[in-house]
């Protein structure tokens, strides 16, 4: 006999299947690399946010094999208990000393660093400043932490500094995303920097797709612009992107590591992530930074990316950054196109509302350091192809 809950909810999934809306999950056969095995059917993948291609690294796949028969599979507890080995310390250091900042300190989730981190460090009577385009983790962290929040146009400045200057008490936390995962554009650090500075503001800014593709060394968003623990007092970054990993990290200044041991429910109530993992990660940082040529590559993909969508007449987003959305508007439109492509062996995002706003439905095409030329080109092609059947059938 069917609950009434169950009921309730099954009437609810009901809807979002009418509304084009329904998310479904594919089995991944093989491993994460620039082609995979997705449910029987060998496809190119352009819907990984492993950027550099490490994943699948020989040299990070052996040093996480060899951080299991040191150290077992799990971490065994929290990282304040006993889970806090010295792979972890390592690592932490030398995430430290690639974002130019004194101290960092390892989450198991991005989403964990950025609620932990927001919760430590406001409560009650003090005031959170969101991009209207954030990441639903700072979202959530806002509104868990008993904040006032507010969000503020999206990379617009001028707008924050308004808002800033109409607290009277309470601390002030500005949060953005340093890459916006969605569209694929670059907050404008400098000008959030100067407006937190001149209306006594805190600067937290989530660069978990600008690690390891952006700056000369990989570090960011932060190090693209050259600014420093001063200008960005609080920087968040996810290992399970251009790292090619699991996990996530907070870097700044011995304060504030300390504040979040101490505060950080989501560091504090956790069991640390296994050691191999931390083992591995620490490959990826040195492959990262000594070999450029990934970046390099990711650049020159872009560039051939972007001129063959715009021969197409298909619309793009103003994003330097392998997050390249293609915009269709529509979301029945936009998920069939995405079952077109996957029909015709490619792999993208197919994203809807209410991922983003209603009438912004998009492809999002993400560049791999290991994609080819000739892959770039098939799926330009595909893409042009595939929009021009499905958006004929769709107007009918």
């Amino acid at each position: 006999m069917t609950s009434s809950m169950d009921q309730v909810l099954q009437a609810r999934l009901d809807q979002r299947q009418i509304d084009n809306l329904y998310r479904r999950r594919h089995l991944l056969q093989s491993a994460q690399n620039s082609i995979v095995q997705v449910d029987g059917k060998t496809c190119v993948a352009f819907c990984s946010n492993d950027y550099l291609g490490l994943a699948s690294h020989p040299a990070v796949i052996d040093s996480m094999r060899r951080g299991v028969e040191t150290y077992g599979v799990g971490s065994g507890a929290s990282h304040l208990v006993y889970g806090h080995s010295q792979e972890h310390h390592a690592l932490e250091e030398e995430l430290a000393a690639l974002t130019g900042r004194p101290r960092a300190l390892l989450f198991s989730t991005g989403y964990m660093a950025n609620l932990g981190a927001i919760r430590a460090l406001v409560d009650k009577g003090d005031h959170v400043y969101q991009d209207r385009l954030n990441h639903a983790s700072l979202l959530d962290g806002g509104l868990a932490s008993n904040a006032s929040c507010q969000r503020y146009r999206h990379a617009d400045s001028g707008d924050l500094t308004r808002r800033l200057g109409k607290a009277e008490h309470g601390r002030k936390l500005v949060v953005t995303d340093g890459v916006f995962s969605m569209d694929g554009d670059l907050a404008p650090l400098p000008a959030l920097a100067r407006a937190c500075a001149e209306q006594g503001g805190w600067l937290m800014v989530d660069d978990a797709h600008g690690f390891g593709v952006l700056g000369k060394n990989g570090g960011g968003l932060a190090e693209h612009y050259g600014l420093d623990v001063t200008d960005v007092p609080v920087l968040m970054g996810t290992l399970g992107k251009a790292f090619g990993t699991f996990g996530a990290f907070v870097a700044g200044s011995d304060a504030l590591i300390e504040t979040l041991i101490q505060y950080a429910r989501t560091y504090i109530y956790t069991t640390a992530l296994p050691p191999s993992v931390a083992a591995a990660t620490r490959i990826s940082l040195k492959i990262l930074r000594r070999e450029t040529w990934r970046r390099e590559k990711l650049v020159s993909l872009i560039e051939r990316f972007r001129t063959g969508i715009g021969e197409l007449g298909l619309e793009l987003l103003n994003s330097p950054t392998p997050i390249q959305p293609v915009m269709l508007h529509d979301d029945a439109l936009c998920y069939r196109v995405g079952e077109g492509l996957r029909a015709r062996g490619f792999l993208v995002g197919a994203i809807r509302s209410p991922t983003v706003p209603v009438g912004s439905a998009r492809l999002r095409i993400t560049l791999c350091a290991e994609h080819t030329d000739d892959q770039v080109d098939g799926l330009v092609e595909a893409i042009g192809k595939t929009v021009a059947e499905v958006g004929k059938n769709h107007s009918e």
